[in-house]
């Protein structure tokens, strides 16, 4: 039967609603006519607003289940009642976690499909199991990838589509009209301290980077990347403009597809970068480029060696020796190679 009404249940975070993009594109291809909503936390919905293959969102409140139990319990039961008054006929659950398989409960949706070996219980709420078992070593796009398939709407090649809204189109151009090309994008934090190679790594590069090639650097990221920013900032030859904290989602996005190049730690930022087609450099310390890689630019992710490297722990108990092992020589290559391919001749455009 094909489905007339389609969810797709993948709430948070930016680079994995970015990696879950063509899943989006792919259900559109082979169900033109369906109504798709894609329920998503509301932090992360600007990015998704006049997505072409997407016919609305439906944003679920985070905030609004910390503001103690009643509350919660209140505004839960309202969410659990729209979800199940748009009558769903299919549902995709790409988070596979206990709140995103509750939502996928709650919609009554004949046939809801999720990963088979989903945490926290969440593959109870599906009717249908998807297995991979090789998820440890493909990268998340490929892993969500099998859902599609499995819903008979893996036919095609993936395609990365973000919306660009002309107003933040015009207001990235004004913010980088005055800086000299090439546009180096850099994302120096990371929500976990594991991933954050250190900002006198960065600065070192980019100094190598302005020698190299010339042109500027543009910081990118939210208000708490900001302190990381200025003091790679404070290591730098070249001109550059800090505009962590200054953004929001389709602002990032239209600064992210006027750079040139993206530096940046395995964070949103980057793997949005990579879905507009950006060439991609990043260090890997605790997590792995195979997994969670610029997806499209393979060699940019350069892994550390160490033994406990791609460990995933947010925390460090070795004196984070990743962020000695992978130097910014490191890094070079990728990034030479990123910057030699630019187009010279456009410069001075």
């Amino acid at each position: 039967m094909t489905p007339e009404r389609i969810a797709l249940i993948k709430p948070s975070a930016l680079g994995d609603v970015v990696h879950a993009l063509p899943v989006l594109t792919a259900l559109r291809r082979s169900y033109p006519a369906a109504h798709i909503t894609w329920v998503v936390n509301a932090a992360y919905e600007p990015l998704l607003i006049g997505h072409p293959d997407l016919t609305d969102t439906l944003a679920f409140d985070r905030g609004a289940v910390r503001k103690g139990w009643r509350a919660a319990a209140a505004y839960s039961a309202r969410f659990a009642a729209e979800l199940r008054g748009r009558r769903f006929d299919l549902v995709l659950d790409l988070q596979g976690l206990l709140r995103s398989g509750l939502m996928t409960l709650a919609t009554g949706a004949r046939r809801r499909v999720g990963f088979a070996n989903a945490r926290e219980g969440a593959r109870f709420a599906y009717t249908q199991r998807v297995k991979v078992p090789d998820a440890d070593r493909i990268h998340a796009v490929d892993r969500y990838w099998r859902v599609a398939e499995a819903v008979g709407a893996g036919d095609g090649p993936k395609g990365f589509h973000v919306p660009l809204r002309p107003d933040a189109v015009s207001w990235a151009n004004e913010q980088l009209a005055a800086l000299p090309r090439p546009l180096v994008a850099v994302g120096v934090g990371a929500r976990w301290v594991t991933k954050r190679w250190p900002p006198g790594h960065f600065a070192a590069l980019l100094r190598r980077a302005h020698a190299h090639s010339g042109g500027s650097t543009v910081f990118v990221g939210g208000g708490d990347d900001s302190p990381m920013s200025q003091e790679a900032a404070r290591g730098l030859t070249g001109p550059s403009l800090d505009l962590t904290g200054k953004t929001s989602l389709p602002q990032l996005a239209a600064v992210l597809a006027a750079c040139d190049v993206m530096l940046s730690n395995d964070t949103g930022p980057l793997h949005l970068a990579a879905a507009l087609g950006r060439p991609c450099v990043a260090p890997y310390t605790c997590t792995r480029a195979a997994k969670h890689g610029p997806y499209g630019s393979p060699a940019g992710g350069v892994e550390t060696t160490v033994p406990c490297g791609g460990s995933y722990l947010k925390t460090c108990p070795h004196g984070f020796v990743c962020f000695a092992e992978l130097t910014p020589d490191r890094l070079w290559p990728p990034l030479a190679e990123a910057l030699d391919a630019w187009p010279r001749p456009s410069r001075s455009a």
